[in-house]
């Protein structure tokens, strides 16, 4: 073979394998974002049209977080991210926790109102990030040991802000498999999605269970903006960028199903972000609505439906 196709082969298997990359690297904000929607909408029934504010709000605890430190702890700024995210997930967390008990429950059975309400939250908490931030986007400083990428070839370039990013997120998605499939609340969350009314009636607490589901949900979120401060700046919209893809990754998946999600959410992004390099963003994002809508047309429940009792 000669030596001009050997250099073509290599630059078009390194452009390749960055494109998987890209693709990877928007699977694990869609699979934290995602993550958090299908534990509550499986569980709850609620179609929470706030979750990519509460993301905005992680992204917004870890610029403050930043900023705090720049001021007052210039010499820690190698290890402010791990503060960060620790942050952006207890605030997320207190909030989601607090508005299930004071506002989300109140909805609860009544699907269209839950939708509406929540749309109505994100409004205000957009304007609230506006009023409070502005209107401008805000970005935070690469911390040096994530600047700079891995060059396993001379045509490969992994930036390793997006490999941290991958790794993290596999920590994260065994996190809340471990939760949910080994431990006793995890167990009870379970038996709540499969059946509530036999839950309740063996002495389970179905109510604190809704509001820790729902809060470990906005904690996903929360660390889904911190991550995705890594990857872009922040504006009081950012959350609207992931929230449509979200849901779409719920219900292609199977609403309830954790490898539903992380499947339909690696399909999903690995599709975006080849597509975007063959046509436009647009047409991206009609063919892979196509997409789903077949696949919904054969499967209504989605790839991986969990199977509950009613």
């Amino acid at each position: 073979m000669p030596t001009t196709s050997i250099k073509e082969a290599i630059v078009t298997f390194g452009i390749l394998v960055m494109q998987l990359f890209n693709g990877l690297s928007l699977f694990t904000i869609l699979l934290l974002m995602a993550l958090g929607l299908a534990i509550v909408f499986g569980l709850m029934g609620v179609i929470n049209m706030a979750h990519g504010e509460i993301m905005a709000m992680g992204a917004y605890t870890t610029y403050l977080t930043a900023s705090f430190f720049e001021r007052h702890l210039p010499g820690l700024m190698d290890v402010y991210l791990f503060v960060a995210i620790l942050l952006a997930f207890c605030v997320t967390f207190a909030f989601g926790y607090l508005l299930e008990r004071g506002f989300i429950r109140w909805f609860y059975h009544r699907p269209l109102d839950t939708l509406l309400a929540t749309w109505g939250l994100s409004l205000i908490l957009q304007q609230t990030y506006r009023s409070v931030f502005g209107a401008q986007e805000v970005s935070v400083p690469l911390t040096a040991w994530l600047s700079g990428a891995w060059e396993p070839t001379e045509s490969i370039q992994l930036p390793l802000n997006r490999i941290f990013i991958v790794a993290l997120t596999i920590l994260v998605t065994l996190g809340v498999w471990y939760i949910l499939h080994k431990t006793r609340w995890g167990l009870r969350a379970r038996a709540v999605t499969q059946n509530r009314a036999m839950s309740s009636a063996v002495g389970i607490d179905t109510n604190r269970v809704d509001a820790l589901i729902f809060a470990l949900g906005s904690g996903l979120a929360g660390i889904a903006g911190s991550v995705f401060t890594m990857v872009g700046s922040t504006n009081p919209g950012t959350g609207q960028l992931y929230i449509v893809d979200s849901f779409i990754v719920v219900v292609f998946g199977g609403v309830a199903s954790l490898l539903g999600t992380a499947a339909s959410s690696f399909l999903i992004a690995q599709m975006q972000t080849t597509l975007e390099y063959l046509m436009s963003g647009s047409m991206a994002k009609v063919a892979i609505l196509l997409l789903v809508i077949t696949v919904l047309y054969f499967r209504p429940n989605g790839l991986f439906a969990s199977k509950v009792r009613t």
